[in-house]
């Protein structure tokens, strides 16, 4: 047993980890952060986007100095079915409010320059090595066993992302069930920054977010993505597990499809393939949540379910850094009580409930199970697809519109138009 007791051990380097870790070596405490990869960010595959608001207010102008790859100015959202592609998009210049700008991220490199600042304040880290086990004695989590050896802490912070085995073993964390979690397929593909540019019709440090409904993830709950980095794209798949039995593609053969599509191929022609790799992502919204404080112990981020898929966008980085910051103030404030009991790291929900990260999660508590619907993902994508196309087909005189949207809209049906309309409006 090492004879060093720190002030807070976290277990997991990901963002919401390494913020915490930030702050609490900022205000002098002993902390360690222990990552079972090899370094910061090498087990992070999020597709990903960064809403900064959330570091902005941490790290003033990160963005000067962090490894970003490009500021997104593109939205697009697709419907897509096997051969066609219906898309919205919009442009805006770079906001002047930094607060307002989101940014592709690549974790290898994001999570890392994250992890180098907290060390710069005074945190330490061991990359490589797994947490098998918490040291609980008298019902107070009070350090981590991790093979052979065992360290002491007054207080344990799990950033250990989704499926967190030491959160089930505390009995604070539900096993994850299909309902609650989606398989992603993300890959890196290389491209020249003057091919992004021209194929997504973006300047230099602009970029784009694409998402896709329908199509890529075999017309169930998910759908793709596209994000520009600085000299490569991340492309990926979402995909549903609990839909798993109502298709016989697999995710990896869902990802070569959607890669093949007209509308993606020419994206990606020409382009080199330099990572590929698969991730559990939380998909059960406020449902999901855990209990997330216990005597000695905070669960963060991914591990907490700290996601939101609200369908036009995808949101983990922000609220895992709020997450991340909001457990950092409870053991600061633990620190100063020498109280690391359950009432007083409850500061840590108190904190959650009025920022942002509850609130949002609150409002979108209905989406999922809106989400939740085949007619989404495929119905829908097809019908509007179908519409743009005969809309934009002229072979002859030409029909009122409403004669040439009828026949789709009947192919849903008028009953469950109006009721997915309601639903949806509700919840949200």
């Amino acid at each position: 047993m090492s004879e060093e007791k720190f002030d807070a051990i976290i277990v997991g380097a990901g963002l919401a980890g390494s913020t915490c870790a930030y702050l609490l070596a900022q205000a002098g405490l002993e902390c360690l952060v222990i990552d079972r990869g090899n370094f910061p960010g090498a087990k992070n595959m999020t597709g990903g986007r960064l809403y900064g608001h959330s570091l902005e207010k941490i790290i003033p102008n990160f963005a000067e100095e962090a490894p970003i790859e490009r500021c997104i100015v593109h939205e697009k959202i697709s419907f897509i079915d096997e051969e066609r592609c219906t898309t919205m998009e919009h442009t805006t210049p770079v906001a002047t409010d930094l607060e307002s700008r989101s940014y592709t991220v690549l974790r290898s490199k994001f999570d890392q320059w994250l992890a180098e600042k907290a060390e710069n304040e005074g945190a330490g880290y061991i990359p490589g090595i797994r947490v098998d086990d918490l040291i609980v004695r008298d019902g107070k989590v009070c350090g981590i066993i991790a093979g052979d050896e065992e360290m002491e802490a007054d207080m344990v912070i799990l950033a250990d992302g989704v499926n967190s085995i030491l959160g089930e073993k505390l009995g604070m964390v539900s096993q994850v069930t299909p309902h609650h979690c989606a398989v992603g397929v993300k890959e890196v593909i290389q491209l020249s920054k003057q091919q992004i540019n021209d194929r997504f019709g973006c300047s230099d440090n602009e970029g784009a977010a694409w998402l896709f409904a329908g199509m890529p993830s075999a017309g169930q709950m998910g759908g793709g993505f596209i994000y520009t980095n600085e000299d490569s794209i991340s492309l990926g798949v979402v995909f549903g597990l609990h839909n798993a039995g109502t298709t016989d593609k697999s995710v990896p053969q869902m990802l070569e499809d959607f890669k093949n599509h007209s509308a993606v191929k020419p994206l990606v022609e020409g382009g080199k393939s330099v990572e590929y790799s698969g991730h559990v992502v939380p998909e059960g919204g406020y449902a999901m949540l855990p209990k997330m404080v216990a005597d000695g112990v905070i669960i963060t981020g991914d591990a907490a379910g700290l996601c939101l898929n609200v369908g036009y966008t995808v949101r983990g980085m922000d609220l895992a850094i709020a997450s991340g910051a909001a457990a950092a103030k409870a053991a600061i404030k633990a620190k100063e009580d020498g109280d690391f009991s359950e009432a007083t790291l409850s500061t840590y929900t108190t904190e959650l409930t009025n920022s942002f990260v509850m609130k949002d999660m609150k409002l979108y508590k209905a989406l999922p199970e809106f989400l939740d619907n085949p007619r989404m993902f495929n119905e829908y994508p097809t019908m509007v697809t179908a519409m743009m196309n005969d809309l934009f087909t002229v072979n002859g005189p030409s029909m009122p519109l409403r004669k040439t949207f009828l026949p789709h809209l009947k192919k849903v049906g008028f009953m469950n138009l109006i009721k997915d309309g309601v639903k949806g409006v509700r919840s949200i």
